[in-house]
């Protein structure tokens, strides 16, 4: 691309980059003010979390990390209580309107919660923003209103499919079909006028989430959608190191089983047993970024994307 090229379109975004400025500081400051800590954990790490649809960008014999998950459950561990983290991730051959390879991810955690109060912070959260940034309770995106007005409704992965895609994943878990009908069928039936918080994941798709106590076919996991776009994916996390250890073995033989590379962490599944009751989320900046500046693409809310850069 020419100088010009680079000229006019930084230039055509340069609103949305404003914008993006002042959305990261008023994250730090909803944070901040309800008692977080703000930390920073290590971008170069020699092991990032196994999980098989998600494959790290090899730095030497180390990685670019996917996510500050394992650093900042391991300061859990050590008697920290409220943090949140803002910071870059790295995933491979993540490109598309919703996707770049490096990319900002805001995580939070809290001790003695579960997945709900890190919902109930979401909705605290971006209600925050768009107060601040003088929307009230609606914001527009592509052209369509959405109502923010708290509580957001909620609906079980089992009744959505259900209705959605005529079948139970919880019942019949199968992976492969419940990211196609999920794609397919079930975002397309969410209200867009409102967000949706979808709750009870089948348990093999619990990742690091715990199941719940009651029936544990289900795991105590939750993903927040805003207009189509998957924005927070959250987690009462599991504290159990026999439990996490067999997760982590088992993801990383079907990476290696594809030729991948796979490296546990001993200090995390160390730090594991000393993890109190917690819960935390995973939020994508870019994303948030896009919701509140109305725009179709990753790449229209960075100043250097993949294709730029």
């Amino acid at each position: 691309m020419s100088f010009d090229d680079e000229f006019e379109r930084l230039s055509r975004i340069k609103p949305n980059l404003e914008r993006r400025s002042v959305i990261i500081n008023l994250v730090r400051s909803f944070f901040l003010d309800r008692g977080f800590l703000e930390v920073e954990t290590p971008v170069r790490v020699p092991s990032v979390a196994p999980e098989q649809f998600i494959t790290p960008l090899a730095s030497e014999d180390w990685f670019l990390t996917t996510s500050p998950e394992l650093y900042m459950k391991r300061l859990l561990a050590c008697g920290y209580d409220k943090l949140f983290q803002i910071g870059r991730c790295f995933r491979r051959g993540e490109i598309g309107r919703l996707h770049n390879p490096e990319f900002t991810l805001l995580e939070w955690y809290r001790r003695e919660a579960g997945y709900e109060e890190t919902i109930d912070d979401t909705e605290g959260l971006i209600a925050s923003i768009a107060r601040s940034l003088g929307l009230g309770t609606i914001m527009s995106y592509l052209g369509r209103d959405i109502d923010l007005n708290l509580p957001w409704p909620r609906a079980t992965v089992s009744e959505a499919f259900k209705q959605a895609a005529g079948w139970d994943p919880v019942a019949e878990p199968d992976g492969e079909k419940f990211d196609l009908d999920l794609v397919s069928k079930v975002i397309p039936s969410f209200d867009v006028s409102r967000p949706m918080v979808l709750t009870g994941y089948p348990a093999p798709m619990a990742s690091l989430a715990r199941l719940n106590a009651r029936d544990p076919r289900v795991a105590e996991r939750a993903e927040v959608f805003i207009a189509g776009l998957e924005l927070a994916n959250a987690y009462s996390e599991l504290n159990d190191p026999q439990e996490q250890r067999r997760r982590f073995e088992e993801e990383a033989a079907l990476i290696r089983g594809a030729g991948g590379k796979a490296i546990l962490s001993e200090k995390f599944l160390e730090a594991v047993a000393h993890m109190p009751p917690c819960g935390g989320i995973a939020l994508g900046v870019d994303r948030l970024v896009m919701l509140f500046c109305n725009a179709v693409s990753i790449q229209d809310v960075l100043a250097f994307p993949h294709d730029w850069a």
